[in-house]
């Protein structure tokens, strides 16, 4: 079992909530998940709601759950690559394991405000 298997993994509800890890590394977490975009939708995965669960361990180990917009996705085993990539340089982060997770699926409810505007559905 490597220190990344023990991160404990709360269930995933919808949309991860900022400000619930009590990490200081959170802030900069997230800012690297604004960083990668799906390629079909020109919204950052973070304000798209697809991340769900982001664990961070004292260690800096990182767990993070995410869903995708649809099980057909076509860059599904792509896309947790460039989390792990973009999260794993992040200043006090040591390791990064992402996990894809279905339920509860995605749904257009779970974007951000921000995405709204930028996808022209309000």
């Amino acid at each position: 079992m490597t220190a990344i298997d023990k991160i404990e993994r709360p269930a995933a509800t919808g949309p991860f909530e900022e400000g619930t890890t009590g990490s200081p590394l959170e802030e900069a977490v997230v800012a690297a998940l604004r960083e990668v975009f799906d390629p079909e939708i020109p919204v950052n995965i973070f304000d798209l709601g697809l991340i769900y669960v982001v664990d961070i361990a004292e260690n800096g180990d990182v767990y993070i759950g995410m869903t995708l917009t649809a099980p057909g996705c076509p860059v599904a085993g792509e896309i947790p690559i460039w989390v792990r990539d973009a999260v794993l340089p992040v200043e006090g982060v040591k390791n990064v394991e992402v996990e894809i997770l279905w339920d509860p699926p995605w749904n257009p409810d779970n974007m951000s405000d921000a995405a709204r505007l930028d996808l022209g559905m309000f």
